[in-house]
């Protein structure tokens, strides 16, 4: 097989496209021949050691494709079942061995680049709005970097579920995408004070709860939107991780909440990964919820697709495309 490997923390360079040993699947796992990796920051985290990892590694943490072969114990799966992943190492290339109980099926009307966009981030905005902070009917929230891949999957599920959604966006083309997804106010953070913008809009501390993907260049000014006992939802760090913060700087703001999801605490069972799955597929083949691929790359150039993400020129999902 071949895959995108790293042997040391670095720029997109450190990137190597290598042929190494087939997998094999051990007791309780599957093979699958990869159709597409999905792209998120927490692979370009892991590549520059903000998160380690251990060397060598072969990043992607997400993926779709058909099982090719099946381990002992494993019932579940069969060779050509279309699945995809959230969530196991090892995804950019074109053959991965994953554990049985952490795959999930991809129905029919779900083609497998659509299955293989969603996993992480589909799953990240579904728990953020569902678990971490429950919208509901009239909810005010705010989405920073809402032409992104989680933000615009963020957008849609706040509008399906009642709130009135307010997201901060660099450029007029990413505007356009955030209003389509939905958007109630879409704020040109380059062009204006966000905080000041969505005050002059809705009034002193209109929020209840901010979805935060971007981390350090955002999070003080956004405490100051939040209403008495609201939440901060710091999910991501693209322009950094955030300093650290006194409990005081909350108690002053108003009481808020302020916490640090991760994805993997909320889908650590069987069964809550089965239902955010199914209500993502669901929402998808209803046409209630558009996953937008805003850019593929051959799995062989991951690194210029890391150089484009990182470079924030990007919009929707990156997906990893492996060729015939």
């Amino acid at each position: 097989m071949r895959a995108i490997q790293i042997d040391e923390t670095g720029d997109p360079d450190v990137m190597q496209w290598r042929e190494l040993p087939d997998p094999e699947p051990g007791a309780g796992q599957v093979v699958v021949d990869v159709a597409a990796a999905g792209l998120n920051f927490i692979d370009t985290y892991q590549r520059t050691g903000l998160y380690p990892v251990p060397m060598p590694y072969v990043l992607g943490l997400e993926g779709a494709g058909v099982v090719a072969a099946v381990g002992d114990g494993v019932g579940r799966w069969s060779v050509g079942d279309r699945v995809a992943w959230p969530g196991s190492p090892g995804s950019y290339a074109t053959k991965v061995a994953l554990p049985a109980e952490r795959v999930v099926a991809v129905p029919a009307s779900v083609d497998l680049d659509q299955a293989a966009a969603i996993p992480l981030q589909g799953m990240t905005a579904h728990y953020l709005v569902t678990d971490t902070f429950a919208i509901g009917e009239g909810s005010r929230c705010l989405v920073h970097a809402g032409a992104g891949g989680v933000g615009l999957l963020l957008i849609q599920m706040a509008k399906l579920l009642g709130a009135e959604v307010f997201t901060t966006v660099g450029t007029a083309e990413k505007a356009e995408l955030a209003s389509a997804a939905g958007a109630d106010h879409t704020i040109l953070y380059r062009d204006v004070d966000f905080a000041e913008a969505i005050s002059g809009i809705a009034g002193p501390r209109p929020l209840d709860v901010v979805y935060d993907g971007v981390g350090k260049t955002v999070f003080d000014q956004s405490l100051t939107l939040l209403r008495p006992r609201g939440m901060m939802v710091t999910f991501g760090n693209a322009s950094g991780p955030v300093d650290p913060v006194s409990p005081l700087a909350l108690s002053s703001n108003g009481s808020l909440f302020l916490t640090r999801p991760t994805l993997f605490d909320y889908i650590a069972d069987r069964a809550e990964l089965e239902r955010r799955a199914a209500d993502l597929y669901d929402w998808i083949g209803t046409g209630r919820l558009d996953v937008r691929i805003g850019h593929r790359f051959a799995l062989a150039d991951a690194a210029d697709a890391h150089r484009a993400i990182e470079g924030r020129t990007t919009t929707g999902k990156v997906l990893l495309v492996v060729g015939d």
